[in-house]
């Protein structure tokens, strides 16, 4: 009497037909599985530094840091300090900033680049838009201040001055930081953006739009007809996974805005921490370690941000889109 195999044989079998079969397209995850897995996940085991009055020192002695008493005393310190309010604040401020102007700019941007139709020079447009994703933020920030720098250096406010008007400070205002963080981030980041939507929009399928137009239906109604419904699924992960890093709002490009005049309203909880844990510029209390007070902070943004992508998940699911997980 033969056997009859079971279906969870029978599926791990067939599972791992199709792995083997697609063994080279796996093979390519190998670096990005190990930088998670070294960068990302093995810092983890670190995170009882929280919990501790830590000292470098008597760990490379190979003796253990004392345990704070109590254990929250990390956390107590951060949310009665008068930088807590400050920090989140200036976080909030400009991670709402970027979901309302930075994250619909590239939809709209794919919109318009969808409606070129001569291919030359559609490609030429996309390449533009693309290049200052590759300039590196320091370089950035050496393009601004000569653009927008002082009148010894800038050429904007040399020509305003030139002009006989008073001069903008860009660079050093605390009323000009934001704005100017908006406008950075949007020249940097907009093109790139726009390179998962224009994807999508390429399987959108052309029979629709031909249908429309017998229809009667302009570009216009095309477009928010045919067009955004076709893409409404990538724009609702996509806008899921930007709120993964919601309170990131980019440590490379605030640290090299950032000086002593606009330092009220660009503080946020990246700068901090590196301000405290690694520069050691400031201490909060006295019977705190600036290692394990850094973490601690570093650790309520990352408890928010993953809060945040499980409740739109949720949402997501609950409204009849289809979400991460």
């Amino acid at each position: 009497m033969t056997s009859i195999p079971s279906p969870a044989r029978t599926g791990w079998k067939l599972q791992l037909r199709r792995v083997w079969k697609y063994r080279w397209i796996y093979f390519l995850l190998i670096p990005g599985l190990l930088y998670y897995l070294f960068f990302r996940l093995g810092p983890m085991t670190y995170l009882r530094i929280i919990f501790q009055k830590y000292s470098p020192q008597l760990e490379l002695l190979g003796l253990p840091s004392p345990w704070m008493n109590p254990w929250y005393r990390n956390f107590e310190v951060f949310f009665s300090s008068p930088d807590f309010i400050r920090l989140l604040t200036n976080t909030l401020t400009l991670a709402l900033l970027n979901i309302a102007i930075c994250f619909p700019f590239p939809i709209i941007l794919s919109l318009l680049l969808n409606e070129i139709r001569r291919p030359a020079f559609k490609r030429g447009v996309q390449s533009m838009l693309y290049l200052p994703h590759f300039v590196s933020w320091a370089v950035l920030a050496s393009i601004m201040m000569l653009l927008l720098g002082p009148a010894n250096n800038g050429i904007v406010n040399s020509m305003l001055k030139a002009g006989g008007h008073e001069m903008i400070p860009f660079l050093e205002s605390s009323r000009w930081f934001r704005p100017m963080y908006i406008l950075e981030l949007l020249w940097k980041e907009s093109g790139w953006g726009t390179i998962i939507y224009l994807a999508a929009l390429s399987g959108v399928d052309t029979q629709l739009y031909e249908a429309a137009v017998i229809d009667g239906a302009g570009r216009w109604k095309q477009m928010l007809h045919i067009t955004l419904p076709a893409i409404r699924s990538t724009i609702v992960i996509m806008f899921i996974l930007s709120l993964g890093s919601f309170l990131d709002t980019g440590f490379e490009q605030i640290y090299l805005m950032m000086n002593a005049l606009n330092r009220d309203v660009a503080q946020v909880f990246d700068t901090y921490v590196y301000e405290v844990g690694l520069c050691g510029t400031f201490k909060p209390v006295r019977d705190v370690s600036t290692y394990s007070y850094a973490a601690a902070v570093g650790i309520c943004k990352s408890i928010v941000s993953t809060v945040l992508v499980v409740a739109a998940n949720a949402f997501s699911n609950a409204v009849g889109e289809e979400g991460l997980f």
